[in-house]
């Protein structure tokens, strides 16, 4: 999961639980974000996984 890329479709900051779509096992799914700084990244920002909580929760930075 770390490194893989994917969307901001619901606001990720601190403090704030927000989503992401990754390309997950063919498709794409969504999962719960955590921001791996303390940066607020809006809706549509691309971003890079660096961190996996399982089953669903990721830690993303912008991607670059």
């Amino acid at each position: 999961m770390v490194g893989k890329r994917g969307r901001v479709i619901g606001r990720v900051g601190p403090g704030i639980v927000g989503e992401v779509m990754l390309p997950v096992r063919g498709a794409t799914e969504a999962f719960y974000a955590y921001p791996a700084t303390d940066e607020v990244i809006e809706v549509g920002t691309p971003i890079v996984v660096v961190d996996f909580d399982p089953p669903r929760t990721v830690y993303v930075s912008r991607a670059f």
